[in-house]
């Protein structure tokens, strides 16, 4: 007896239709899988056989041989434990497999009969839409981030059993209802409004979120650098629909979703801690899972402390700032992850953290502040658009009674800036000024004379490399949007040029 039922594998981000085909014949009791499956899905064999002996089904009592096809694809995980048993089932004449032909399961199975959740379910659902199927069976945790998918029927299946009742006609199931996100649905984020002062680097940060730009703020302890940095995400536009896809799969990969939502709608906001790893930065294992930078996809990730980093680590941010993406490869594969994120980072001017502090003494060397701003290289510098000081709160400041600017207003001037550039940009694949291709930089950035002779002048003055000029060009792009402008002024390069304060003041130590 022979049967065939869809599957859906899964492999970092890669996703791939699975057949599982099944053949029941006289022999020795038993039940082996082939089709290049690792540990996890050749464990399946003894969750199966207990399954169906606790759901009170009747296993074949012969051999029974299982094969993954492709057979030169890798399949991993537990998720294919519920298409291997429907196999069985259809291959024992329990139902007629025709009448799922439209459908792909995906679960694993507990020894009890009981389905559990399994990661990367959206991809794998918005995979079997492509394939044009019609039904998703998945377990009831994981039916409400596959109802996600548009033009997928999805049934939440509580245990093994009750499949069968369903497959074999005793039982009706319902279909889970397509989840459609509401606006009203907002999290709760810390607000601009709880920022006394600061005037000079909160507008730093509104043009870092107008334009997607990278940013690195330096400051003494206590001036309020990590206060502003998780107060960014607030400001930020809102996501789109298609955004929000590419960002939960990542999670739903990494088995990071939110239950009580199944679409990440606010832009993430990830800071690892200085001691984090290589792998733990952009990812890795046996099968390469997404580091940092590819859950703070379409978000921000914030380095605190960043000269703390080590440095071997920082260096590998340098190509995925560039591409936007990370290939990891592995004897299994090679695995392709987005990361498109706004960089931020946060540190103090020297060890002891007071150089420069109008009030209180630096007690460290020339030589270590020079060394201690050392630990981050040129190239990498290089990659930060906005470079600017934070300086320590007055008392001014904190004792005032003056209420500050709410996020939400900033997030409206945000939201024009960026709708100019997506107008701008339509069609080119680039979302945000800090996008702009070098062959666009000059198209998209036309200057006054008087612009361009600033801009000459600073550029002999600091010295700066091509990739900071193409910075100041973006900046100034971005600020000149911000004031409606179409021509970038020269008033527009000076504010950008203000936001390079290591190019200006830390030239020399």
């Amino acid at each position: 007896m022979y049967a065939e039922i869809n599957g859906i594998g899964l492999f970092g981000m890669n996703t791939f239709p699975v057949s599982v085909e099944v053949e029941v014949s006289k022999g020795l009791e038993r039940l082996e899988i082939v089709g290049l499956a690792d540990a996890a899905v050749k464990e399946s064999r003894e969750r199966i056989c207990s399954a169906f002996r606790s759901s009170g089904i009747r296993f074949p009592t012969g051999k029974v041989v299982v094969n993954l096809a492709p057979a030169d694809v890798k399949k991993s995980g537990s998720s294919h434990d519920l298409s291997i048993a429907v196999s069985v089932l259809a291959a024992t004449g329990q139902f007629n497999p025709a009448e799922v032909a439209d459908a792909a399961f995906i679960g694993e199975l507990s020894l009890s009969g009981e389905l559990r959740p399994v990661n990367g379910v959206l991809p794998m659902a918005i995979k079997a839409r492509e394939l044009g199927l019609k039904r998703l069976f998945v377990p009831c945790e994981n039916a409400f981030e596959a109802s996600v998918t548009d033009g997928l029927e999805v049934y939440a299946i509580k245990s093994l059993k009750e499949l069968h009742g369903y497959l074999t006609g005793g039982l009706c199931l319902e279909k889970k209802e397509r989840y459609i996100p509401n606006e009203e649905e907002q999290q709760f984020q810390p607000d601009f409004a709880d920022v006394m002062g600061q005037q000079f680097a909160k507008k730093a940060l509104e043009v870092a979120a107008c334009g997607g730009h990278n940013l690195i703020m330096i400051g003494s302890p206590g001036s309020g650098k990590s206060m502003l940095a998780k107060r960014l995400p607030s400001i930020l536009p809102k996501m789109t629909f298609e955004e929000s896809i590419e960002t939960t799969n990542i999670y739903s990969i990494a088995g990071m979703l939110d239950k009580s939502s199944p679409l990440v709608t606010i832009r993430p906001f990830r800071s690892p801690h200085h001691t984090v790893s290589s792998a733990g930065l952009v990812g890795g294992g046996s099968i390469p899972n997404p580091g940092e930078i590819s859950l703070a996809h379409n978000g921000v990730l914030f380095l605190d402390e960043l000269a703390e980093f080590d440095r071997s680590v920082l260096e590998i941010l340098r190509q995925p700032l560039e591409d936007g993406k990370v290939t990891i490869s592995r004897a299994s594969g090679t695995v392709t992850y987005p990361c498109s994120f706004m960089l931020v980072a946060a540190m103090n001017p020297c060890p002891c953290g007071y150089y420069g502090h109008p009030r209180k003494k630096c007690s460290c060397t020339k030589r270590q502040v020079a060394q201690y701003l050392s630990r981050i290289s040129g190239p990498l510098l290089d990659r930060f658009d906005l470079h600017i000081e934070v300086a320590p709160v007055e008392y001014s400041s904190l004792s005032s009674a003056r209420k500050e600017e709410p996020s939400s207003a900033i997030r409206e001037r945000v939201q024009r800036a960026r709708e100019i550039q997506l107008r701008r940009f339509k069609g080119t694949g680039i979302t945000c000024n800090a996008g702009i291709t070098p062959e666009l930089l000059h198209e998209v950035c036309p200057l006054t004379d008087e612009a361009n002779n600033t801009l000459s002048s600073v550029f002999d003055k600091l010295g700066l490399s091509a990739r900071a000029y193409g910075r100041i060009l973006k900046v100034a792009r971005t600020i000149a949007d911000m004031d409606g402008s179409d021509v970038i002024d020269h008033r527009h390069v000076a504010q950008a040029v203000r936001y390079r304060s290591l190019d200006r003041n830390y030239q020399e130590r």
